[in-house]
């Protein structure tokens, strides 16, 4: 069952690595949970179109770097000869809701695609990729459903509450989306950001996602160890959304085989949705896209049957 957190939190910080270290949060955050509004929705498939330099790309996401422009550094599992658009158009046919688009790069060419992914399907995509307060509401009124950000209010390694809050001033709460991809340090998750090369010093947990989900209306969280490797998913990762996500939330990282999105669906208790990328037969991969749709399909009529 998901849970959406009705309380927004107006001041606070977060900067710990230590265990022994007392988080700044705890003075803004009691665990007597403040009372939320129960959301029941099913486990769903949430589809992805990343974008590089205008093309539909599947890159392994800790190769990305701002260093070297030239691509040398990147590990490319696939591009596509389809348009971003066609990508659009396909998951809208397949009733799919929720995807992400996000620009690997802020040329031109990927926003220009990014846009002709959100016309082909208003409403029905997320967009993320150079994000910030100027620009956020252009993506909106060009047709996405939420904006997805992440280095812009992790700014410097640091929550940047002031950023976060001017975010949820201009398009609201209900359309902004953090992307708490993170990867392991010192034994614990930390938030990455500029492309998952910087560590900042977020960690996620409990405290921390209580926190933050009162300025989101969704989580989408990379598990960048995995990310793109085909390696199986970090199951541990997944269970910590599941037990403590106060809002929706999407993990991507891993998948390989259908087994590994029923792992999702157990270890996250039916409160994490997945997102298959390289794995996929339309990016290359060898799961066919059409299973994952009818796995999509089915947990919304499974869900439906219980409601009656």
């Amino acid at each position: 069952m998901r849970t959406l957190s009705s309380q927004l939190y107006s001041n606070g910080g977060i900067s710990l690595f230590k265990k022994t270290q007392s988080s700044p949060l705890k003075k803004h955050l009691t665990f007597s949970k403040p009372s939320r509004v129960q959301v029941v929705s099913a486990l769903q498939f949430r589809p992805c179109i990343d974008i590089h330099k205008g093309k539909v790309k599947q890159i392994v996401g800790s190769t990305l770097s701002d260093l070297k422009e030239d691509g040398t550094v990147l590990v490319t599992n696939f591009e596509s000869d389809k348009s971003a658009e066609e990508y659009a158009k396909m998951y809208k046919e397949d009733g799919l809701t929720g995807g992400h688009v996000i620009m690997l790069g802020a040329d031109p060419l990927s926003q220009a695609a990014a846009f002709g992914a959100l016309h082909a399907y208003p409403g029905g995509l997320q967009v993320g990729g150079g994000i910030n307060s100027e620009n956020c509401l252009s993506y909106i009124e060009e047709g996405a459903s939420h904006v997805i950000v992440t280095s812009y209010v992790f700014n410097n390694g640091k929550l940047d509450l002031e950023r976060l809050k001017d975010l949820v001033k201009i398009v609201g709460k209900q359309r902004l989306i953090l992307d708490l991809s993170c990867r392991k340090k010192d034994g614990r998750y930390a938030i990455v950001t500029d492309r998952w090369q910087k560590f900042s010093d977020v960690l996620l947990d409990e405290e921390s996602l209580e926190f933050l989900g009162g300025f989101a209306d969704e989580f989408l969280v990379h598990g960048v160890d995995v990310e793109g490797k085909k390696l199986g998913i970090d199951e541990e990762l997944v269970a910590l959304l599941g037990n403590y996500t106060p809002i929706p939330v999407t993990y991507a990282g891993g998948v390989t085989v259908m087994d590994d999105i029923e792992r999702i669906k157990e270890a996250g208790k039916g409160r994490v949705d997945v997102t298959v990328g390289s794995a996929l037969d339309i990016f290359g991969g060898n799961l066919p896209y059409k299973d994952v749709v009818a796995w999509h399909h089915k947990q919304a009529e499974e869900h439906s049957s219980t409601l009656h």
